[in-house]
């Protein structure tokens, strides 16, 4: 293998992630964020279910409605996670990438900032071991998190 293709794979490195980590990385949050998607739904269709239960689940209004609140809450935050995981995979930068968010979540007529804690976990769950795509999901989404918090 030549030197001018990879100069610095085997030690010397002295940078942080290269493109390829961010496109992994970004990948893995996107894959974070569908398992928070999925997460949210499922509690969504459960509080939707503990409400249909009929007559005989049918004792406290006030609980009902919340939980009819609470389930569709969880199913907006799921559609967001989900346009969320979708814009990861275009592979934009974050200050392009902030925008589109925030955008989506008024679209649901949330906060801007009410993707942040799905990106956070996103990144916690990571199921790989690859350390510099690791180091690149965080590094996004700590920058897509700051950046989101002024978009409201």
């Amino acid at each position: 293998m030549s030197e001018d293709v990879f100069p610095d794979s085997f030690g010397e490195m002295t940078h942080g992630p290269g493109p390829e980590d961010f496109a992994n990385g970004a990948a893995a949050l996107a894959a974070g964020l569908v398992r928070e998607a999925q997460a949210l739904a499922q509690s969504a269709a459960a509080l939707h279910a503990a409400t249909a239960a009929g007559p005989e689940g049918a004792g406290d209004v006030r609980r009902a409605r919340l939980a009819l609140h609470a389930g569709g809450e969880a199913a907006l935050r799921a559609a967001l996670a989900l346009d969320a995981a979708a814009m990861l995979g275009a592979n934009q930068k974050a200050a392009e990438l902030a925008p589109r968010l925030a955008e989506a979540a008024k679209r649901a007529g949330l906060p801007a900032a009410t993707i942040a804690p799905l990106l956070r976990a996103a990144a916690l769950d990571f199921r790989t071991d690859d350390a510099a795509a690791r180091i690149a999901a965080s590094t996004l989404a700590a920058e897509l998190c700051a950046r989101l918090a002024g978009q409201d």
